[in-house]
């Protein structure tokens, strides 16, 4: 439990913490007094238009709405109580709150409401505006959001101070500091706006918001522009300090992501985040290129994916309920091929959901891990005892063989037999056959040779590439098979691990196999239950990646060390960039 000078009092006995900063693990790094983060230039200048692209449509300016397809942008209309920065990990400071209390047994939280804080007509930000906030989030917002801080009370105190209490948890386990840094993440919403809308419900027109920009022009479906709040007035604040300098960010949408990448080519758009190797490698060449207008750039890092690509089994669906059926056709996902022959060898394959942090599970358990996962030995996979994960792993000739018969052996402890070409069912005499959703056709290119393979065997999978709002709705009601959507990247064993895998959340879309399983509910729970022990945790997290994996509830796919920028000569970044996974986008500016 590390603070950044905290004041300690009494009251009734239990010790008060006022503070200014608050962190689960490390000691932060910007102390009392910092005057902006070291990886922006505080100097930069702001003005000028950047054009970005988005693939899809929007019907909607409310990106906590329950449908609908919110537009790009839309993170920069609301501010937090408070804020981190990308150099670190779970540390926050102020923002809307200009300090905190709570007592030593995390029983409660009092937020301090920064005076200056206005919303973007210049009206106060007040106590009532963050309890409303709350509240609403409670009643109207997703399941997940009420399920993860059921019991939770808050009221607003004189001194425009809010304040939150937590009940003792239902297992009679100590309470964590987990939940007051999640409180601290809370949205900030204005109430005299919203107390006129439903929630709910999506928006038709841009909302009144409490963030640095908001939405100046738009075309629905086809662009929109965020427009910089001139008198933002947390621009020089040191967490603001540097940062959004754009006068105007516009989103112009295209159908289709080729259509997109073509348009850039064009010049009309400005900055893109290359995600497809063989673009890279072949595709950037024209008189933008040759003439220097567009700068190209790799930024080597070290970090751990920020998002983990993968296609993702439902497992409440048949044939994937079996988890052998699962692992068999992993077998069929050739890596080593497709990155030599559509990545130019520009990746490397993903192997745990903790990929490239220490949490990432090697070699067999250690006595730590063995004391977890004894309880549960008799309902985990017996692997996770015997053998490191790795997915298959094939010399790049698109041969296949030896994964075919071990896939061929499972199938058949599956109930699973290849009769005249076909894999059928022994009992029903059904031959195998599923739906992999795709939303992209860039997609086509690796899953057209995976669904080759699986063919060779009989196993019949159909590609369904639908548009983006059919692809969000049906992510949303688990109305999928097999879908190209992995999990947001975990960098440590965190409270998101509830939503990815514990049986409370099976109704959270980040739940994307749809997994109710006790085992996982029990190291979630300690993963939980040890945020404030660093060694604890480190082994609660590496037996979850192993259990996780060695369900086989995705195909991973792979990840890259470097980002693959291309932009306009007359974008700057700033010279030091964050240590953690990002290229601070929202530091630059242009010259």
């Amino acid at each position: 439990m590390i603070l950044t000078f905290p004041l300690l009092a009494q009251t009734e006995g239990t010790q008060i913490i006022t503070a200014r900063s608050l962190s689960l693990l490390e000691e932060p790094k910007y102390k009392t007094g910092f005057t902006h983060f070291d990886y922006v230039n505080p100097n930069a200048p702001k003005g000028g238009v950047i054009t970005r692209y988005a693939v899809g449509t929007f019907d909607n300016f409310h990106r906590y709405a329950l449908r609908g397809d919110v537009n790009a942008g839309s993170e920069y209309l609301y501010d937090t109580l408070m804020t981190g920065s990308d150099d670190e990990f779970q540390v926050y400071y102020p923002l809307i709150a200009e300090k905190i209390e709570y007592p030593a047994d995390y029983g409660f939280i009092i937020f301090y409401i920064n005076p200056a804080a206005k919303d973007q007509e210049g009206q106060p930000i007040t106590a009532e505006d963050v309890a409303f906030s709350f509240n609403t989030f409670m009643t109207k917002g997703v399941p997940q959001f009420r399920t993860y801080y059921k019991g939770i009370e808050v009221q607003v105190l004189p001194g425009n101070r809010v304040r939150f209490d937590f009940p003792e948890p239902e297992d009679g386990a100590e309470r964590t500091k987990e939940k007051l840094l999640s409180i601290a993440e809370l949205t900030v919403f204005p109430k005299r706006f919203w107390e006129n809308h439903d929630f709910s419900e999506p928006l038709t027109k841009p909302p009144l918001g409490t963030g640095p920009y908001r939405i100046g022009d738009y075309q629905m479906g086809q662009y929109v522009v965020l427009e910089r709040i001139k008198d933002y007035w947390a621009a020089n604040l040191p967490v603001r300090k540097g940062l959004y300098n754009f006068d105007y960010i516009r989103y112009d949408y295209y159908r289709d992501s080729n259509v997109a990448f073509e348009a850039f080519k064009a010049g009309e758009y400005d900055f893109r985040e290359e995600n497809s190797a063989m673009n890279w490698a072949t595709q950037y060449k024209g008189k933008l290129f040759d003439s220097g207008a567009v700068v190209q750039e790799e930024i080597p890092h070290t970090n751990p994916p920020p998002y983990l690509q993968a296609l993702t089994f439902n497992v409440q669906r048949p044939p994937f309920i079996d988890p052998r059926v699962r692992r068999a056709i992993n077998y069929f996902f050739d890596f080593e091929w497709m990155n030599k022959n559509l990545f130019y060898n520009q990746y490397s394959r993903l192997k745990s959901y903790f990929q490239n942090t220490q949490y990432a599970a090697a070699g067999l358990p250690s006595p730590e891990e063995l004391a977890i996962l004894e309880p549960i030995r008799d309902k985990i996979p017996a692997e996770v005892f015997t053998e490191e994960f790795n997915p298959p792993v094939y010399d790049g000739t698109g041969n296949i063989r030896s994964g075919m018969r071990e896939a061929l052996r499972l199938f058949n402890q599956a109930g699973w037999e290849l009769r005249e070409g076909k894999l059928l069912n022994k009992e029903t005499g059904k031959q195998m056959t599923f739906e992999l959703m795709i939303w992209s056709s860039s997609t086509e290119r690796f899953a057209i040779p995976f669904q080759r393979n699986l063919a060779r065997f009989g196993i019949d999978m159909r590609i369904r590439l639908v548009d983006s709002t059919q692809f969000l709705n049906r992510m949303r009601s688990n109305d999928y098979d097999l879908v190209d959507q992995g999990y947001y990247a975990l960098y440590y064993p965190s409270d998101s691990a509830l939503f990815y895998w514990h049986s409370r959340y099976i109704d959270s879309s980040y739940n994307r196999a749809a997994v109710i399983d006790p085992t996982l509910d029990y190291l979630v729970e300690g993963v939980m239950a040890h945020q404030e022990d660093a060694d604890a945790l480190l082994h609660w997290g590496r037996a979850l990646d192993r259990v996780v994996t060695w369900n086989h509830y995705i195909i991973p796919e792979w990840y890259s060390s470097k980002f693959r920028l291309a932009y306009k000569k007359n974008l700057r970044r700033p010279k030091t960039l964050p240590q953690q996974r990002s290229y601070a986008f929202d530091a630059w500016w242009i010259e």
